[in-house]
């Protein structure tokens, strides 16, 4: 998709496309109904996101079966998503998996999983981060072996998103010859995954330990030090886009019940203090909406700061939404910490989101190293 304003309309198209599916098939009461029966996905759901509309596809370069767009557009459908709380194997599959093994540039990889990411008929995660939490390279110890004519992955990884139901995990783990990304079926031998009890229902996190579990090796003739860091960046702006998007959400819902919530005989809006709140989260988003939108043009066009666009914009929206979940809470008063208000759901993923790719401390440090400060 090319720039100006021709790519500007097609993303409010295509945003408005995604926008109404989801009002459509992901509202809370769906949402609920998936977190009560911890299933990781509405199958009618994803079978229409993926056939019908084409989304598992949308980053998948077209020669593999996807619409062949990039960074910026898939920015655009996680911001719904993340509006939307939407239930699905979505950002494990396309943003972070789909993505890496494009950026792997293994033309046997891509061809053989794909296109089962782009018709939604495969579902896969990228396994980092360990016992830390943090997905830092320097401290992954799962080791990888040559056998048998491929290779055997042993260690466990944690907080693996959707690593329970992946058909397909990428691995990243340590080889003889330096850090390698390892593709495991998620059914092989020597493969446990289990769920985890966490603070977000609506995402599912697993721990995965592997046993000599057989792997393919992704990437070969690549040094993965040149491209790994720059799959771990664009899920970093993915993230953020899908923050910016619970984070609108929650100042459309506090915006919302100030206009019609009164105290004192008129609306609780009309006073300063709430004024002031929405006032301060409206900036929060609009400079989100800005950072995603330049960390995934960055990104799509490979431009020399896309690290730093990536790290900023996944600090900002990190931020902005866990800040914009409490001020909803807030100016919902007391009906916004029940269990049956959605504001608490939004706050849950917020501080989820905040911590997925390890502290947030990790983040502003690299941000001040990539700034020069």
């Amino acid at each position: 998709m090319t720039g100006g304003a021709s790519a500007s309309a097609e993303h409010d198209e295509l945003r408005q496309v995604v926008r109404k599916f989801l009002g459509e098939r992901s509202p809370s009461h769906a949402v609920r109904r998936l977190m009560a029966a911890g299933e990781e996905r509405d199958h009618e759901v994803w079978s229409l996101l993926a056939g019908q509309l084409g989304l598992t596809g949308i980053a998948v370069p077209e020669r593999f079966g996807g619409a062949g767009y990039g960074p910026a557009e898939l920015a655009v459908v996680l911001e719904e998503m993340g509006g939307a709380l939407l239930v699905a194997p979505y950002f494990a599959t396309v943003a972070l998996a789909g993505q890496a093994l494009t950026a792997s540039a293994d033309e046997d990889a891509m061809a053989r999983w794909l296109p089962g990411i782009a018709d939604g008929t495969l579902t896969a995660t990228l396994a980092v981060a360990e016992e830390s939490g943090a997905w830092d390279l320097a401290e992954v110890a799962a080791a990888a072996e040559p056998a048998g004519g491929g290779w055997a992955v042993t260690g466990t990884k944690l907080f693996v998103i959707d690593g329970h139901t992946a058909g397909l995990l990428l691995v990243v783990a340590r080889a003889p010859d330096g850090l390698g990304v390892f593709a495991v079926d998620g059914g092989a031998a020597g493969v446990e995954a289990a769920r985890l009890d966490t603070l977000d229902p609506t995402r599912a996190l697993a721990s995965v330990a592997f046993n000599g579990a057989p792997a393919v090796r992704v990437g070969v003739g690549r040094d993965t030090a040149a491209w790994l860091p720059q799959v771990l960046d664009l899920a970093l702006a993915a993230l953020a886009a899908e923050q910016l998007g619970g984070a609108a959400r929650c100042l459309d819902m506090a915006v919302s019940y100030a206009k019609v919530r009164e105290q004192f005989g008129r609306p609780i809006g009309s006073f300063q203090a709430i004024k002031h709140k929405c006032a301060n989260l409206l900036v929060d988003v609009e400079c989100g909406r800005s950072a995603v939108f330049h960390a995934s043009a960055a990104a799509a066009t490979g431009q020399p700061d896309a690290p730093l666009a990536a790290v900023l914009a996944y600090t900002h929206c990190s931020q902005a939404f866990t800040r914009a979940a409490k001020e909803c809470i807030q100016i919902h008063g007391g009906i916004g910490y029940t269990w049956e208000h959605d504001a608490h759901l939004y706050l849950r993923r917020a501080k989820s989101s905040q911590l997925l790719f390890g502290p947030p401390a990790r983040q502003r440090a690299r941000l001040a190293e990539l700034a020069g400060i």
